[in-house]
């Protein structure tokens, strides 16, 4: 059993963990053309640029309107007030920075508070030892053992029965702790791997539909090249941001996984052994085989030592694990103010958002276009395959005018959600050479071409929304809200279950070791007794019957 690999272990998830929060919101990385590498989750030395000009800048030499001006930024310090502890690499001097991953400062304050167990292992280690060392030689030059007197006997009888106890219930509390533990921090990273799984399905969709949107074609109406280029540029960027944050969130939910099983197995693996050390301990020690307690009492030595350790482990990423979800928490609450989560997400300002909007909305005004410009064609079109005795095709209802500002549809127009199906009572059925023969305005083709059009108008339109939810961090701060309201209390409560449990245990069986070697090992053993007891019996009568 290594207490420092499980802890580094440990310490890896919850330094993984809170990363991973922040994965489920790695396209707004992008918002100010950052790469996704250099922040450990993603491509490395890889940027994508365009999203720094706008999520769906399609178009060419139209600037969005003057935005508002964005809410006046100020400092905030995360998690101030808990996490003001000595800080080892500042001379102990107060941290006073909050909570920063990035800064070795704060992660010094924080092992600061694991630091009694670790010292508490080494005193008890040391002090342990050179006690059982001196208590050696000092029986050694005694000779013999002295026996105790009837009520010390029944004193120590009950401590030892009060600190078993006290160890078997910490045993008992550690092993509840460790299963809460490890099915609340697999449910959290369920959570936060369904969050990224929903963004990486909202950039593929988008990239599907960006594809579809380049090769829409209604009778000879498409979207110029310079913006088809543009298309082909975003859509791989857009793929390679999907496939980076699908790739690195698998990466590190099986890693967490991992961690996670090896810290259960080791909890498991002290509560038995203590509590298996404790109860046998007790009986060996009321049966006083004075050989085998020396026995059990070495190994409870280092049994408590790392007990100790994992102790102070645990109280390391309680701490850890409060303070993260109180910055949360704090920065949800405070969404303008500029704080050491602004390194990780770097959220765009309302300017851009209001840039990338507009330049959405002008994609599908686009589109909207070129579909109403293809069914005047077609239906103006007095060639023989087209039979104008039908009804006229509705027009595709725009979202937005010419303001970008959002429209209601006019009565001759069809909404882009159930367009596709109300152009099918508009067409006609085609003979071998392409001709109607039916009633209808346009040909099966043509309708092809025009609900391409309408889905990929709507797609847009439906997802903006969801994507501009991502540039400003509005999708990370309901993940953050969740994560703090449903899952951070369990977690603290669970975490502070296992430290307890963990005190428990190595203060009872410190407590039953010193019991065992300096009052129990100190009594004959019962054939001692036996044997002594016979003989001075034997020595009484022998006068008697020697008499004459």
């Amino acid at each position: 059993m290594d207490p420092c690999g499980v802890g580094g272990a440990v310490a890896v998830f919850v330094l993984v963990l809170s990363i991973a929060l922040s994965e489920a919101a790695v396209p707004t990385l992008l918002g100010r053309g950052e790469g996704i590498g250099g922040k450990g989750i993603g491509l490395e030395g890889e940027e994508l640029s365009p999203w720094a000009k706008g999520l769906l800048k399609l178009t060419s030499g139209a600037p969005g309107p003057e935005a508002m001006a964005p809410d006046g930024r100020f400092p905030l310090i995360l998690a101030s007030k808990r996490t003001r502890r000595p800080d080892a690499l500042n001379s102990f001097k107060l941290y006073e920075g909050g909570w920063n991953i990035t800064n070795k400062h704060y992660w010094a304050s924080v092992a600061f508070t694991g630091a009694p167990g670790v010292v508490l292992a080494a005193l008890w280690f040391v002090s342990f030892g050179v006690a059982l060392f001196a208590h050696f030689c000092c029986t050694r030059r005694r000779g013999k053992e002295k026996e105790g007197c009837f009520y010390t006997e029944h004193i120590s009888l009950v401590l030892l029965l009060i600190f078993t106890c006290a160890a078997s219930i910490g045993c008992i509390l550690l092993s509840i702790g460790q299963g809460e533990f490890h099915n609340e921090a697999l449910n959290t990273l369920d959570y936060v791997v369904n969050q990224s799984d929903f963004t990486v399905q909202i950039l593929m969709n988008v990239t599907d539909f960006l594809f579809f949107a380049k090769t829409i074609n209604v009778e000879a109406v498409h979207l110029p090249l310079d913006v088809q280029d543009q298309i082909d540029k975003l859509s791989g960027d857009l793929n390679d941001a999907a496939s980076a944050l699908s790739e690195k969130t698998n990466e590190n939910a099986i890693r967490i996984r991992r961690a996670v099983g090896d810290v259960r197995y080791t909890l498991i693996a002290v509560a038995s052994l203590m509590l298996v050390l404790a109860l046998v301990g007790f009986v060996l020690a009321i049966l006083r085989f004075k050989h085998t307690i020396y026995i059990f009492a070495v190994s409870g030595w280092l049994l408590v030592a790392i007990t100790f350790v994992l102790f102070g482990i645990f109280v390391i990423i309680e701490s850890a694990a409060a303070d993260t979800c109180t910055a949360m928490d704090e920065w949800v609450r405070y969404p303008h103010a500029e704080t050491a989560l602004s390194s990780i997400l770097p959220c765009v300002d309302e300017r851009t958002t209001n840039q990338t909007l507009y330049q959405s909305k002008e994609v599908v005004r686009q589109l909207v276009n070129i579909v109403n410009t293809a069914i005047y064609s077609t239906t103006s079109n007095s060639s023989s395959h087209f039979n104008q005795s039908g009804p006229p095709v509705p027009y595709l209802c725009s979202p937005y005018d010419s303001q970008l500002n959002d429209r209601p549809c006019e009565p001759w127009e069809v909404s882009i959600t159930n367009a596709s199906v109300v152009w099918q009572n508009y067409t006609c059925r085609v003979s071998d050479s392409g001709s109607c023969t039916t009633a209808g305005q346009i040909t099966p083709d043509t309708y092809s071409q025009l609900e391409t059009a309408a889905n990929v108008s709507y797609a847009l339109y439906h997802y903006a929304p969801l994507l501009l939810n991502l540039q400003d961090c509005k999708f990370v701060r309901d993940t953050f809200s969740s994560l703090t309201t449903r899952y951070c209390p369990r977690l603290d409560l669970d975490l502070r279950l296992v430290c307890t449990g963990l005190a428990l245990i190595a203060v009872g069986v410190l407590l039953c070791l010193i019991l065992w070697i300096f009052v129990y090992a100190n009594r004959p053993q019962r054939e001692e007794v036996f044997v002594r007891s016979s003989s001075s019996g034997a020595s009484r009568i022998a006068p008697v019957t020697a008499s004459p």
